[in-house]
C-alpha cells in the first residue's frame, strides 16, 4: 500500500486572553493581527506602509537601545533589529494585514508590527513561528513602548519623511516650470481679467509669475510644519508619564531615529500634549490643503486661458495628450488639469477628516489616528503625483498664442482706462459704452470722433505703458 503524502497544516493555533485563534501557518503576524482583520472588515484599505515602516524603524532601533541599556538580551535585540531592517526593505509588506478603520489608537497596527518582528526574529534564531520564545511581541519588541506613543510617533515620522522626500521635490519642479514660462512669456502682452470680465493689460509672463509664486508660498507653508512634526512623544508609553520605560530609552531611541533618517527628530516638549492632541498632523494637512487650493486655482486658470481652441479665450495652447470625446472628432481636453482639480478636491476633503480627528483627542489619547494618518499621507501622495504631472505633461509644453493675445488686447473696452486721466472718468465711460454697442474698438472710436490727435491716441493706448 502506498504511503499517504503528509501535507503541512494550513493554519497554526495561537492562544490569547480571549481564547484560541487560527492563524495561517506561515504568517509572521499573529493572533492580535488576525483578530483585528476578522473583526473589522470595513474596507480593503490597509494602514499606509509608510506608517508601518516608521513603526518598524522605531522598534528596530528601540531593540538596539534596550540591548545597550541591558534590558534586552543582545541576540534577541539583533534579531529584532534585522527583522525591522527587512521590513524597511519591503520584504514583508504582505504581512501587515490590519485595515485603516481599526481601534482609534492604532493598537492593532502596533501589535501587527510587534508580531511580525517577533515571529521573524524567532525564525532567525531558529525557533518556530507562533511560539514567541525567545522573542515575545509585547515583552521584547514592545519593550519601553506603548501603542499610544509609538503610533503618533510613527505617523509624524512618516508624514515628515513623505513631505520632504516626495511632496517638496514635486512642488519645486512645478514652481520652476511655471517660473520658466513666466520668463519665456515676459514679452507676451494680453488682456487681464477680473470677475471674468475684461480688465487692463498684463503680460502672460506676469500672470505665470503669480502661479509660480503661489506654489513657492505653498512650499514655505509645508516647510513651516516640519518643526512640530519632528517632536516625538516616544517614551510617554500609555498616558505620557513614561510608565514601564527606562529613563534613557526615549532620549537614546529618538537620537538614533534622527541619525538614521537625517531628520532632526527630538523628544516632545510635552508628551501629554503630543499624545492627547495631534495638532501637528492638523497643521500638516492644512498646509497640504493650501497647496491643493493653489493648484486648483492654477489648473482652472490654465483651462480657461486655453479654452477653445477657436471659440474660447485661446490665449495659450496646452500640449495635446489624448482624444477628448467619444462622439466629437478631433476634440482634445485638458486631462492633466482636470485630474489635478479632482485630486485637489480630494485633499480638501481629506483635510476635513484630519481636522475632525485633531478635535477628538479625548483626554489623554487621540482616537482618530489611523484615519488621520491615512488621509494626510494620501493627500501628500496625491499632491506629489499631480504636481509632477502638471509640471511635466502640461506646463512644460504650454505655448502662447501671440496673435490671439494681441487681438483681445485691442478689442478690450478696458483700454479706455488710461483715457480717464486725460478726459475724465465719465467721458471715458461713455466712450467705452458706445464702443461696446457699436461693435468698435476704443481706438477706432476715438479716431472716428477726433477726441484726441492720432499720435496722442497711440501713446495713451499703448498697452506696454499699462503694464
Amino acid at each position: 500500500m502506498k504511503e499517504m503524502e503528509q501535507t503541512a497544516p494550513a493554519y497554526r493555533v495561537e492562544k490569547d486572553l480571549l481564547g484560541e485563534v487560527r492563524v495561517p501557518a506561515k504568517a509572521y503576524y499573529g493572533s492580535q493581527s488576525q483578530r483585528a482583520a476578522e473583526n473589522l472588515p470595513v474596507s480593503d484599505e490597509r494602514m499606509p506602509l509608510s506608517v508601518v515602516y516608521a513603526a518598524a524603524r522605531i522598534k528596530g532601533l528601540a531593540a538596539e537601545v534596550n540591548a545597550g541599556l541591558r534590558i534586552l538580551p543582545a541576540p534577541s535585540a539583533e534579531a529584532i533589529s534585522r527583522a525591522a531592517r527587512e521590513v524597511l526593505e519591503g520584504k514583508h509588506d504582505g504581512q501587515f494585514i490590519v485595515g485603516v478603520f481599526q481601534t482609534g489608537s492604532g493598537t492593532s497596527t502596533n501589535m501587527n508590527v510587534n508580531e511580525v518582528l517577533a515571529n521573524r526574529a524567532n525564525e532567525l534564531l531558529g525557533a518556530p513561528l507562533g511560539g514567541y520564545d525567545p522573542v515575545h511581541p509585547n515583552d521584547h519588541v514592545n519593550r519601553c513602548q506603548s501603542s499610544n506613543d509609538v503610533i503618533p510617533s510613527a505617523i509624524r515620522i512618516a508624514a515628515r519623511q513623505e513631505l520632504s522626500s516626495t511632496l517638496l521635490p514635486a512642488l519645486e519642479a512645478l514652481r520652476d516650470a511655471l517660473g520658466e514660462k513666466a520668463e519665456a512669456f515676459s514679452d507676451v502682452l494680453k488682456i487681464g481679467r477680473t470677475h471674468l470680465q475684461d480688465a487692463v493689460p498684463i503680460t502672460l509672463g506676469q500672470e505665470f509669475s503669480g502661479y509660480a509664486s503661489q506654489i513657492d508660498h505653498g512650499i514655505r507653508r509645508v516647510k513651516a510644519v516640519f518643526p512640530d512634526l519632528e517632536e516625538l512623544p516616544l517614551g510617554g508609553t500609555a498616558v505620557g508619564t513614561g510608565l514601564n520605560a527606562h529613563p534613557e530609552f526615549a532620549r537614546r531611541t529618538i537620537a538614533e531615529l534622527a541619525r538614521t533618517t537625517g531628520i532632526p527628530f527630538r523628544a516632545a516638549e510635552n508628551r501629554f500634549e503630543a499624545m492627547g492632541g495631534q495638532d501637528p498632523l492638523v497643521a500638516a494637512s492644512g498646509a497640504a490643503k493650501g497647496v491643493a487650493a493653489s493648484l486648483m486655482k492654477i489648473a482652472h486658470d490654465l483651462r480657461l486661458l486655453s479654452s477653445g481652441p477657436r471659440c474660447g479665450i485661446g490665449e495659450i495652447d496646452l500640449p495635446p495628450l489624448q482624444p477628448g470625446s467619444s462622439i466629437m472628432p478631433g476634440k482634445v481636453n485638458p486631462v492633466v488639469l482636470e485630474a489635478a482639480i479632482q485630486a485637489a478636491a480630494q485633499v480638501i476633503g481629506n483635510d476635513t477628516v484630519v481636522t475632525l480627528g485633531g478635535s477628538l483627542g479625548i483626554l489623554e489619547l487621540n482616537l482618530m489616528m489611523p484615519v488621520m494618518a491615512r488621509n494626510l499621507l494620501e493627500s501628500i501622495s496625491l499632491l506629489s503625483s499631480v504636481a509632477s504631472l502638471t509640471a511635466q505633461r502640461c506646463v512644460a509644453g504650454i505655448s502662447p498664442n501671440r496673435g490671439r493675445c494681441a487681438e483681445l488686447v485691442e478689442q478690450s473696452l478696458a483700454m479706455a482706462t488710461p483715457l480717464a486721466v486725460k478726459i475724465g472718468y465719465n467721458r471715458a465711460s461713455e466712450l467705452a459704452h458706445e464702443a461696446y454697442h457699436a461693435g468698435k474698438t476704443i481706438r477706432s472710436l476715438l479716431l472716428e470722433k477726433g477726441v484726441l490727435p492720432a499720435e496722442e491716441i497711440d501713446s495713451i493706448l499703448d498697452p506696454r505703458k499699462m503694464i
